[in-house]
């Protein structure tokens, strides 16, 4: 029998894990013989950015789902909660702090208003406006949240020194 036509089959069929050096090699090497008039290396540092991300996001949301929010309520939780107790801000405030349009984040509001963790207050300064405000609830969750929130990414970063800790924020600061 031979093994001519099984080893073509094995080349072209090989995953991206066969290749020494992990599942990034492999593709970046699949590239590089596809396509070997292009430089494939951007791929391989956006993909473990990406990677890397998807796998704090997953951790992130593993651990609030322990309290029944997802990541758009534990936002505004935590921003509302570092202004500090008994504080408000106007709901654009809070969109422009949280880079978020008005409309998503009067969706965001209304659910927590729901749960009673947020309450929307008259502006005493604008008889039109809204302050939001974390309730006695909200507030005691945020500081739950907070610390749970932290453990969960220190664990997530636990391989990486302080000095690599900062390397990398210096390094990901300069993406454009």
């Amino acid at each position: 029998m031979s093994q001519g036509p099984k080893k073509a089959i094995l080349k072209n069929s090989a995953t991206p894990q066969a290749v020494e050096g992990g599942p990034m090699e492999g593709i970046l090497a699949q590239w590089r013989r596809e396509r070997p008039d292009i430089d494939p290396a951007p791929m391989a540092v956006c993909g473990e950015v990406w990677r890397a991300g998807e796998k704090l996001r997953q951790g992130v949301l593993g651990n609030i789902s322990n309290y029944n929010l997802d990541f758009a309520g534990m936002d505004v939780l935590l921003t509302l909660r570092r202004q500090g107790e008994g504080e408000t801000l106007s709901p654009s405030l809070l969109a422009k702090d949280m880079m978020l349009s008005t409309s998503a984040m009067t969706n965001r509001l209304d659910r927590l208003e729901k749960r009673g963790l947020v309450e929307r207050k008259m502006d005493p300064n604008d008889r039109r406006g809204q302050m939001v405000a974390l309730t006695r609830e909200g507030f005691e969750l945020a500081n739950e949240v907070v610390v749970t929130h932290v453990e969960t990414e220190e664990k997530m970063l636990s391989n990486l020194s302080n000095e690599e800790r900062q390397h990398l924020r210096f390094l990901l600061e300069k993406i454009t």
